[in-house]
């Protein structure tokens, strides 16, 4: 097996968010997490969530070797193979459409992809997690965003700047303009927390 791949942000905060996930999600459940990228993050939420069962997925074919790579490392028995999923795909995940029920999850967590990804992006995850997400369940998003009212770090200005240079597509998205994404799939935000380093966690609920 190939040696995992390796991000410093994702081992910096990958504490905090496991602090702020304890306090938010109950003893037990499951968990599909979008946008797994190394798979640090599945590694270490699972290891610190015992109770919780985590379905790690990305988007690139060459990320789920390093995702399998850190649960096999860890020893983790909670943690499912991850799976290819591209959330601008009409069906997410096998037995999703017409011909079956989508599959359920407790939560659904997103870290880091909204700022990196085209805009259209966002309504997809809004959209897909809504029909993914348990009666109760919540959608958990972490990143940097751009509030109304809310001076932005000169930090944060730098890296936007940077994003949209290295592609017209990305940069960090407004929080208002995300909340409005969220609506039209019935979802709304409910918590919002301040993380190091200028991040926001965010928890979505359906609005129903």
């Amino acid at each position: 097996m190939q040696a995992p791949d390796f991000s410093p942000a994702a081992d910096r905060n990958k504490q905090p968010l496991l602090e702020i996930l304890r306090r938010v999600l109950p003893e037990r459940g499951s968990a599909l997490e979008i946008a797994s990228g190394t798979g640090q993050h599945a590694a270490w939420f699972a290891g610190g969530l015992p109770g919780w069962t985590w379905q790690p997925t990305d988007a690139e074919p060459r990320a789920l070797a390093s995702i399998a790579a850190w649960t096999a490392q860890q020893g983790l028995g909670n943690v499912r193979p991850p799976l290819l999923l591209d959330v601008m795909a009409p069906r997410w995940l096998a037995g999703d459409g017409a011909s079956g029920a989508a599959p359920v999850f407790d939560a659904i967590f997103c870290a880091n992809m909204l700022h990196i990804s085209p805009w259209e992006t966002c309504a997809a995850l809004m959209r897909g997690s809504a029909r993914h997400l348990a009666p109760g369940g919540v959608l958990i998003t972490y990143g940097p965003y751009l509030e109304d009212g809310v001076p932005t770090s000169a930090g944060n200005l730098a890296f936007d700047q940077g994003l949209r240079q290295q592609n017209p597509a990305w940069g960090i998205r407004h929080r208002q303009d995300v909340e409005q994404q969220a609506a039209l799939a019935g979802l709304r935000l409910t918590r919002r927390y301040a993380m190091p380093a200028n991040n926001l966690l965010l928890i979505w609920r359906p609005a129903a």
